[in-house]
């Protein structure tokens, strides 16, 4: 990638172009409008990665067009790779700002955790991702680029199975992107992905969970509960003083009424904070009679938060408790602990540094995403 003076605007970058322009430009240079197919599928199902690998396009095309579009907007800064097997990039925007996706494997199971923000304005007050609160939503092409350079990790026998947007940033706050990157991720002409083997998460912002159920897609929806009563909830996710869990699970069943999937519940355990056996009690009550699945996330100890990781049999309790009451309840897997798997880790590193590397650094993990089972 180039890199640009303070007076200079960098190029377009591909996936950002909208289909309109790329035609007139290509009609510009006396190529048929054919050809913005042909490029797309090169990047999206071919794993071309330059212009000049696109080897059906007449050579005079193949250079000129990376002197006015940028195939990829993105560049890797650090790529880690788990002794688990799961990989992690840290990924450069041209604005100079870092966001970060993960890729899982878990059997025949290959699973992208992607960001839809710099950063996240949320402030839950566990989280590595907002620390330096939000800079600026991704573009369309900058969420969907993910999936393309974690898919382009795989060999070519292999291909992205699931997508969870749990990475950094808060998804329903940026909504219109997402969409449109997911419209391409879903489409037989783009990745081929099923809509039922993608996650969105959300913190719980009640307006926007309702308009993504009116979509009526297929999408799986995760909430960040973290709390079974507002008074708590308020203290670790301070969105909810605006909200209210009340409103959120209305807006959950509205979901799964209108679109027939089960919600899951993300909570995060705090050692000391949210983990004891009579919070477990009332986040039965509170969920008791939903379609919901619970999945419960210990917490991993992070420089510079006061917050713990529970013991495990306060962990074992929680969860013994839960099933008692009929409630479907898994524990996250931990994955890709010794590459900082955790979103918004590996960026924080990279900021204190200010330094770009090859390699990772020595962060602690929060611990990663689950693999949704649909």
């Amino acid at each position: 990638m180039v890199a640009f003076s303070s007076g200079e605007q960098p190029m377009r970058a591909f996936l950002d172009v909208p289909d309109d322009e790329l035609k007139s430009w290509l009609a510009q240079q006396g190529q048929p409008p054919m050809r913005a197919r042909q490029i797309r599928r090169w990047l999206l199902q071919a794993r071309a990665e330059t212009f000049e690998q696109m080897t059906d396009l007449p050579q005079a095309l193949r250079l000129e067009l990376p002197r006015t579009y940028s195939l990829f907007g993105t560049r890797i800064d650090r790529a880690l790779h788990a002794t688990d097997g799961t990989n992690k990039l840290l990924l450069r925007l041209d604005d100079e700002n870092l966001i970060e996706c993960v890729l899982l494997h878990e059997e025949d199971r290959h699973t992208a955790c992607i960001s839809t923000q710099v950063g996240c304005g949320m402030g839950c007050v566990f989280c590595a991702s907002g620390l330096n609160g939000v800079a600026r939503n991704l573009t369309p092409g900058e969420i969907l680029e993910q999936l393309i350079r974690l898919r382009n990790l795989l060999p070519d026998t292999q291909r992205l199975t699931h997508v969870v947007v749990m990475g950094m940033g808060e998804p329903l706050a940026n909504l219109d992107a997402l969409l449109a990157a997911l419209a391409v991720t879903t489409d037989r002409h783009g990745l081929g992905l099923s809509a039922r083997h993608i996650t969105i998460s959300t913190v719980g912002l009640p307006a926007k969970m309702r308009r993504l159920a009116e979509l009526k897609k297929q999408y799986h929806l995760a909430v960040s509960l973290h709390a079974p009563n507002d008074a708590l909830r308020t203290r670790i996710v301070p969105t909810n003083e605006k909200t209210g869990l009340s409103e959120i699970l209305a807006a959950a069943d509205d979901f799964y009424a209108q679109t027939g999937r089960q919600v899951t519940y993300e909570y995060v355990l705090l050692g000391g904070l949210n983990d004891r056996l009579e919070q477990a009690e009332e986040l039965a009550r509170l969920l008791r009679g939903r379609q919901a699945h619970i999945n419960l996330i210990p917490f991993n100890d992070v420089e510079g938060l006061p917050y713990r990781r529970p013991a495990q049999g306060a962990v074992t309790d929680f969860v013994n408790r839960l099933r008692r009451q009929g409630l479907v309840v898994h524990v996250r897997k931990r994955k890709g602990a010794d590459i900082d798997a955790a979103c918004g880790q590996l960026r924080r590193s990279a900021l204190s540094s200010a330094v770009p590397a090859s390699s990772g650094g020595d962060l602690v993990p929060l611990g990663i995403p689950p693999l949704t089972r649909t």
